[in-house]
């Protein structure tokens, strides 16, 4: 039941996405128009100290009008890697440098809609650099004990579905 894209035509573009207009064939042989939203990759980081502690940031969402507990992330630039990104993207929003990153894993937090992936990474130690250079993205920034996350997730504290995908297998990892 594979639905066929025909062909697509730009409707809108600015420097983080694209709105395209796709026509589509359905399994069935008749049309749709549908509209999708191609976008840059977003890389995101964050680490896990000694104490199994998560580095987090508390932040207002104002598309959604929500709070919650994210980690660092972005966009990646043209030509960068994706690793670097999320390293980049974790001191600027933090001011944490990571070690070596890990991939963690790789979603797709709204398919049906647009081609974002999200690559998460962590890593196990990081330094301190200074304040955040992008202070303004959230309130604080705040070490998390991962044996809270679970009960984070389900209390509705971590609404993107991409970061608590993320904290949950990081707990996994982590504590079993």
């Amino acid at each position: 039941m594979r639905w066929n894209m025909l062909s697509e035509k730009p409707v809108y573009a600015n420097p983080w996405f694209r709105v395209q207009l796709a026509d589509v064939e359905l399994p069935d042989g008749r049309h749709l128009d549908h509209y999708l939203i191609r976008m840059r990759p977003v890389a995101v980081a964050t680490v896990v100290n000694e104490a199994n502690e998560v580095l987090l940031l508390w932040r207002h969402r104002f598309i959604t009008d929500t709070w919650g507990w994210e980690l660092a992330a972005g966009v990646v630039e043209d030509g960068e890697d994706i690793a670097a990104a999320a390293a980049r993207e974790m001191e600027e929003e933090t001011g944490w440098r990571p070690g070596p990153l890990h991939h963690l894993l790789t979603v797709e937090p709204s398919n049906g809609l647009t081609d974002a992936r999200h690559h998460i990474y962590w890593s196990d130690r990081a330094e301190y650099t200074g304040p955040a250079q992008d202070g303004f993205e959230s309130e604080r920034r705040e070490w998390v004990s991962l044996k809270l996350v679970p009960d984070m997730v389900a209390r509705g504290e971590v609404p993107a579905a991409n970061m608590a995908a993320a904290l949950l297998m990081l707990h996994h990892i982590r504590l079993g």
